[in-house]
């Protein structure tokens, strides 16, 4: 693989942002890259993701310049072999949502502070986003509903009983979800 056909996305102080070509974004190419740079002094976290080829790499500015990660880039990638990022880029299905969402929920995990990864476990699981969605519909219709509630439904709660019920049954609903 060529090292031009890298493309720079954002270039900041202590911070760089690269695309890499459709051939280099497996799994494999993007631990080599990570081990490879992660040897440099002043390399502070660096960032794969795999799907979208993108590396983000957060650096010392003190310590580190953009043209020595560029050069240890375009080494690293030298190194590649010619077909095999392609082939396995190729054998590699793309991945659905769930796996990205597995992979999304495992880089904030790690992102977190240490005494604040349990929090994080535990906010992120599936049952902890549906209930918080739910929440979010719960306090929207709320929202959209208030002054009917507030101007007609409870001045005459005979006439608006439909509504009441309907009120009544989806917090039902809710309640007996949260307590599944």
């Amino acid at each position: 693989m060529d090292a031009r056909s890298i493309e720079v996305l954002q270039r900041d102080s202590g911070y760089l942002r690269l695309r890499l070509p459709a051939a280099c974004r497996s799994a494999q190419v993007g631990a080599m890259l990570e081990s490879g740079l992660s040897v440099l002094a002043g390399i502070e976290r660096i960032t794969w993701l795999t799907v979208e080829g993108k590396l983000a790499i957060r650096f010392d500015p003190q310590r580190l310049t953009h043209a020595e990660i560029a050069r240890r880039i375009k080494m690293l990638v030298a190194d590649l072999p010619e077909t095999a990022p392609a082939a396995v880029a190729a054998a590699e299905p793309a991945p659905g949502l769930a796996e990205r969402l597995g992979d999304l929920r495992e880089r904030l995990i790690a992102a977190a502070p240490a005494r604040f990864r349990p929090l994080v476990e535990t906010a992120t699981t599936e049952k902890a986003l549906t209930n918080f969605a739910n929440d979010i519909v719960a306090f929207y219709l709320i929202k959209v509903h208030w002054d009917l509630i507030v101007n007609r439904w409870i001045k005459d709660p005979v006439k608006y009983a439909n509504a009441w019920l309907t009120v009544f049954y989806l917090v039902f609903l809710l309640v007996r979800y949260r307590k599944t």
